[in-house]
């Protein structure tokens, strides 16, 4: 039954593509490529690894972990599913870990006790090899170390996020079971109850299962995002549900929405702990699709909330902050430096209350040494019309932004993006938050 089981879902996933690679052994990657590396650490299972790097790699770039399907290969997901990851970090500048499982049938192992122990002597041991082997090399930014895997792929996503919530900020996992469902005592790969969703437990006792697999972590957990389709034969839809169970768990938060968004295509979308474009636990239920995830627009939603496409190593990091629509700046009014000061626009020119520096942390600081300010969302607040102002900078999500590709920028608390105030253009036009809706109010370039 495990083998006509894997094998349905190779079929189902499997894309015919061949991988060129290029074998590295302890050495960076040349850009650009798909290459495989070697004697990356502790490999207790015997996996395979292989690394991107952009051209254009950030400084200080994001790292991704891509976890391909049963069945499935680091060439297949490369170039075939998660290729849009790949284009993003073209554009972004972040560098991407690509594990591949080695054993019979190409699927991970998340059901042994090994497995399901942090440096257990699984493959999620071998895993963070990798990803300790890529931080040491490239100047990741430790705040933005993500994981989206597919399939078995989406199983280990949430079985990384559980054992090593210290490491990973965010996950992003299509199809896939809670972290634990698929936990066997007899050494197979396969739990047909949990495949089938009829792996039942609370809340309480999906969180219990997680922290026995990191015993005395207090910390807090990941962001979580998860996908599933209601007509999902291999890992069937309840599964979904006992997922948003374990990660609002281990949030700290109910099994109620903060929001409930119907979307096209038959996605709905709700939100835990926050409606923003990066809250804590959000979940995509997809009507009427089976276990053929991701659709297109899948990946670029889940690059956004995984944090990915917050900035680029092209882009500037510093400059004047220009108005699409108004060719003016943004700039705090009499060269203030005081606390809840609201930006405007006006004439640009080279004084310091003109000069954004954008950081690896998201911040939006004006001036520098003491009097350093960061632009902020007034009071926390996350309704349309909030003021963007000048604040101390303390680090709370009001204040960090992401830098899109589209021109916006949007506020991580809220998700709501920098606006000027009923489109204007002329000098003193106040800037505040408003709803995303791409208008060229709404665009800025930096630098």
């Amino acid at each position: 039954m495990r083998r006509l089981l894997r094998a349905a879902l190779a079929a189902l996933l499997m894309l015919p593509l061949a991988l060129s690679a290029v074998l590295l052994t302890a050495a960076p990657a040349q850009a650009a490529t798909l290459n495989r590396v070697t004697d990356f650490g502790n490999n207790p299972t015997g996996l395979n690894m292989y690394l991107y790097v952009p051209d254009n790699v950030a400084p200080q770039p994001a790292l991704l972990v891509l976890v391909h399907y049963c069945g499935g290969s680091a060439g297949g997901v490369f170039n075939g599913i998660g290729h849009d990851y790949v284009t993003a970090a073209d554009r972004y500048g972040y560098v991407i870990v690509v594990p591949e499982a080695t054993r019979e049938g190409h699927c991970f192992d998340v059901s042994t006790k090994p497995a399901l122990t942090r440096n257990g002597g699984g493959d999620s041991t071998g895993i963070m090899s990798m990803v300790s082997w890529a931080r040491q090399r490239y100047a990741v930014d430790a705040d933005r170390i993500v994981v989206s895997g597919f399939s078995s792929g989406a199983m280990m996503t949430n079985v990384l996020a559980a054992e090593y919530p210290d490491v990973f900020s965010a996950a992003s996992a299509f199809s896939g079971v809670a972290a634990g469902c698929f936990a066997t005592d007899n050494g197979s790969l396969w739990n047909s109850t949990c495949a089938g969703g009829n792996l039942i437990k609370t809340p309480q006792q999906w969180g219990d299962q997680v922290h026995a697999m990191y015993p005395g972590y207090t910390g807090s957990y990941p962001r979580m995002q998860l996908w599933h389709g209601t007509t999902d034969d291999i890992l069937r839809y309840p599964n979904f549900g006992e997922e948003i169970k374990e990660w609002t768990n281990l949030h700290g938060l109910n099994q109620t929405p903060s929001s409930t968004e119907n979307l096209a295509g038959g996605w709905v979308r709700t939100r835990y702990g926050g409606t923003g474009n990066q809250a804590p636990v959000e979940g995509m239920s997809i009507a009427g699709y089976g276990h053929s995830l991701p659709l297109t627009g899948m990946t670029a939603n889940a690059i956004t909330f995984l944090g990915l496409d917050a900035g680029g190593s092209s882009s500037p990091t510093s400059g004047p902050l220009r108005g699409t629509a108004s060719g003016r700046c943004v700039d705090v009014p009499n060269q203030s430096t005081t606390n809840g000061a609201q930006v405007q626009l006006y004439d640009c020119w080279t004084g310091a209350n003109q000069q954004w520096t954008y950081s690896a942390a998201g911040e939006l600081s004006v001036y520098t040494g003491t009097s350093r300010k960061c632009l902020d969302a007034s009071g926390g607040g996350t309704a349309n019309g909030t003021a963007a102002i000048i604040w101390s900078c303390h680090g709370g999500t009001n204040q960090k932004w992401d830098l899109r590709s589209d021109g916006s920028i949007v506020n991580r608390q809220s998700g709501l993006c920098l606006d000027v105030a009923g489109a204007a253009t002329a000098n003193g036009s106040k800037v505040q938050l408003w709803s995303c809706h791409g208008g060229t109010n709404q665009r800025w370039t930096l630098g």
